[in-house]
């Protein structure tokens, strides 16, 4: 089993649409296992739009409990591009979740702190250990495939990479 590693950012509109071409890909390739690897694109310049440190630290409590991953993401990409939620008020992001999560304990793991040490951890792996400057960005078997910004990876590109 192949292992990809998988860095994206739920506010970034080039990791929804790598999220896309990997989903419609990856039934191709049933030996690559994916590793979730979020971080923030841009780690708390205000000059940023909206963060998605609360999307990320929710995820890592969805993981948790067992929550269909898949869904998660797909929840948080609508809520930040498509929806236009208030992804940095964690009520209206627990609403996105409600019929997926209890509400009331995804709000109290996205604000007690919880998984703050989990995002800082996620964020140095990233920007530190693994290179990643624009996001998406994919690590597989010494590999790396990273977006151009501004533009993101076709699908193509990230085709040719899975293979």
């Amino acid at each position: 089993m192949r292992q990809l590693e998988v860095f994206f950012d739920y506010a970034c509109p080039y990791c929804l649409t790598g999220h896309k071409h990997l989903l419609a890909l990856l039934p191709n390739f049933p030996d690559i296992e994916v590793i979730w690897r979020p971080c923030e694109s841009h780690p708390r310049p205000e000059r940023y739009g909206k963060h998605s440190d609360l999307c990320i630290q929710g995820m890592f409590y969805a993981i948790e409990q067992g929550t269909d991953i898949w869904e998660y993401h797909k929840r948080m990409y609508n809520a930040a591009l498509v929806d236009r939620v208030d992804i940095e008020n964690p009520a209206e992001l627990a609403k996105v979740v409600e019929d997926l999560l209890n509400m009331s304990d995804f709000l109290n793991a996205i604000t007690s702190g919880k998984y703050e040490k989990e995002l800082q951890n996620a964020n140095n792996y990233a920007f530190r250990q693994s290179g990643v400057w624009v996001v998406p960005a994919f690590r597989m078997d010494g590999r790396k495939l990273d977006s151009i910004e501004d533009i993101g990876v076709t699908r193509k590109q990230l085709e040719d990479f899975l293979r």
